[in-house]
């Protein structure tokens, strides 16, 4: 049978690459930042690269903009059935920049204080974005069961009480659950009734695997299009999150006329490169899209074969969606801390849970969307360390170059 493409590319030439994920920890396998080692789209380097060729250096262009906002309509309509006009989609230059326009201008009317709510454990900067703008932060923990994650329903309830900005990330990372219509419309109904915003990160939205759906929290009706705002990027599905450009899509008049007063600087720091990738990523790249989500499918699930053979100890449920695998080692004991130990011990470089919020202390966030040769040489590596073993043998990608 023919090698994957993917399967070709080796640790040393990932290393020469020179990405953050593989330099940024020197000798150890990058497993820790949320980029994938998969390149991108056919003609989306191509796209970036012509704004330069044009000379296109300067402030960006209405072309490029309007080009970018067509592409993410057609995007969003035809990937998920969500109807927007272009001119609801707004440039940023990231996810977070999305977060913190949430922040200052679309809380809760009657709160303008309202304190941020997280479903935790969840993405690591917006444990502490509330505190860059002297807000309080809820953090309402996720409840775990054996078929997967839940939201303490008592403990939202009790966080939106008096108005709050609930950020809602779907997928959610890091636990890679994806909400089900179910559940976000039992979310927009304790919104509503308690004068509360969503801000829903939808960023990882493309990735989602075979038996769940996303549905964009907006598009469940009027009600949940009237109190959020939402963030898209092409940046994860795609890999392109240096060329630095997000989407914000409002959809309700309030909020659009709020964005016309304060969105020149904002929207200017979407860079050209960016527009023009994400226009191309959405108009061309959906069958490499596929292609990249079938490999990531087979990889969740290989992920938790070698777990249960080199790390029995450690608790693996494959996400629904993303490409980041949430491993609770909590019974493994490890000191100073599992990212820590994992890091000097097995020179493989994840993400600590503590970083995530309540409950994130006794996991691990890691990265799977490499080729399968380093994914099983990460896990050969960390089972290795705990058993206290030589964590390098023939499995081992580097050993073997």
């Amino acid at each position: 049978m023919t090698a994957h493409p993917f399967d070709l590319l080796t640790v040393e030439k990932l290393r020469h690459n020179g990405s953050l994920k593989w330099t940024g920890h020197p000798g150890s396998l990058g497993a820790w930042v949320a980029e994938m080692d998969f390149g991108t789209a056919p003609g989306v380097i191509e796209a970036a690269q012509d704004t330069l060729v044009r000379g296109l250096t300067g402030y960006s262009p209405t072309s490029l903009v309007r080009d970018m906002q067509e592409a993410t309509m057609h995007w969003l309509g035809q990937r998920f059935g969500w109807n927007v006009d272009s001119d609801q989609v707004r440039p940023l230059n990231s996810v977070m920049a999305a977060l913190d326009a949430a922040i200052m201008h679309f809380s809760p009317s009657h709160r303008p204080d309202a304190p941020l709510v997280l479903l935790t454990p969840t993405y690591m900067p917006f444990v502490v974005a509330a505190s860059r703008f002297g807000r309080d932060t809820i953090q309402v923990g996720m409840l775990q069961t054996e078929s997967g994650w839940t939201i303490d329903w008592p403990g939202l309830e009790r966080a939106l009480d008096g108005g709050g900005l609930l950020v809602l990330v779907n997928p959610h990372n890091p636990i890679g659950k994806v909400y089900a219509r179910e559940e976000l419309e039992r979310i927009s109904l304790l919104v509503e009734s308690t004068g509360s915003r969503v801000f829903s990160d939808e960023i990882h939205a493309p990735l989602v695997y075979r038996g769940s759906v996303h549905v964009p929290y907006a598009s469940l009706g009027q009600v949940a299009a009237g109190h959020s705002i939402t963030a898209v990027a092409a940046t994860k599905a795609f890999n392109i999150p240096g060329l630095k450009c997000a989407q914000l899509v409002l959809t309700n008049d309030a909020d659009r006329f709020v964005w016309s007063r304060v969105s020149d600087v904002p929207e200017h720091a979407a860079a050209n490169v960016g527009l023009a990738a994400t226009a191309a990523a959405y108009g061309s790249g959906a069958a490499w899209l596929e292609d990249v989500t079938n490999y990531l499918d087979e990889s969740r699930n290989l992920l938790g074969d070698l777990i249960a053979e080199h790390l029995p100890r450690v608790g693996y449920l494959a996400p629904q969606g993303t490409y980041l695998g949430w491993l609770d080692v909590s019974r493994l004991k490890l000191e100073p801390g599992p990212a820590q130990f994992f890091l000097t011990e097995a020179q493989v470089a994840l993400t600590d849970g503590s970083a995530c919020g309540r409950g994130g202390a006794g996991f691990v966030r890691l990265n799977f969307a490499t080729p399968r040769s380093v994914l099983a040489g990460m896990i050969h590596r960390m089972g290795a360390a705990v058993d206290g073993c030589d964590n390098r043998d023939v499995t081992d990608p580097e050993f073997a170059r």
